[in-house]
C-alpha cells in the first residue's frame, strides 16, 4: 500500500490529524481487473489500481465520483480545481 499522498495536489497527510484524508475505492476499469486478481493471490502484494489517497480537500470530490474508474473520476477533479 503507498503512504498517504494525494493523488491530485500531492499533498502528505497524517490519518490521525483533523485535517486527514482517506483512501477512496473507485469503479475497477477492465485494465485493473487482471491486477486485482493477481493481487487476491497469496504472497502478492502491492496497491489496488482502482483506490487512491486523497487529502481532506479532495476526498470529498472522490467520494462522490467513486461510480467512475480512477483515470475518469481524476480527470473531473482536476478540471473542477481549475
Amino acid at each position: 500500500m503507498r503512504p498517504p499522498i494525494c493523488d491530485i495536489c500531492d499533498a502528505r497527510f497524517d490519518l490521525s490529524g483533523e485535517q486527514a484524508g482517506g483512501l477512496v475505492t473507485f469503479k475497477p476499469s477492465p485494465d485493473d481487473q487482471a491486477q486485482l486478481a493477481r493481487l487476491k493471490q497469496p504472497g502478492f502484494v502491492g496497491h489496488p489500481p482502482n483506490q487512491e489517497w486523497f487529502c481532506s480537500t479532495h476526498l470529498p470530490m472522490a467520494k462522490a465520483l467513486a461510480h467512475l474508474e480512477l483515470k475518469e473520476a481524476r480527470a473531473l477533479i482536476k478540471a473542477r480545481q481549475g
